[in-house]
């Protein structure tokens, strides 16, 4: 069977603020600024990205109640998003030094090595380095 041309390009995240959340992601995770577009009425297209995979996060600016309700818990406390490196010990130690908080210490799993950190809104990720 062959498979259409498609692929996961971009991922939303609710945010309650364009700048802060994208100061976090680039200053603590080393995230770049993928594209950044003033969209009128203060919306912006606003993502951010990890590496060269392709895949990007939205930051979504939440309005009104109900989306600003959910920030940080997107996926009902589960962990949301997986960030794969080909360095752990690494990436953790330079997490760590830039104040990110990680929920646990460093486990090997089946997997590969991974810890769950928090983003600054409360948001779960895996940190992993798949097993090869």
């Amino acid at each position: 069977m062959s498979w259409p041309d498609r692929r996961i390009a971009t991922v939303a995240l609710v945010v309650p603020d364009y700048d802060e959340a994208a100061n976090w992601y680039v200053d603590r995770l080393g995230f770049q600024r993928a594209e950044d577009v003033d969209l009128g009425g203060g919306k912006r297209w606003l993502k951010v990205a990890a590496g060269n995979s392709g895949v990007e996060l939205l930051l979504a600016k939440a309005e009104g109640e109900s989306q600003q309700a959910r920030v940080g818990d997107q996926t009902g406390g589960r962990v949301f998003l997986f960030l794969e490196t080909d360095d752990f010990a690494r990436d953790h130690a330079a997490m760590l030094a830039k104040g990110v908080a990680f929920k646990e210490e460093p486990r090997r799993e089946a997997y590969g090595t991974v810890a769950v950190f928090a983003d600054l809104y409360g948001n779960l990720w895996d940190l992993i380095e798949p097993k090869r």
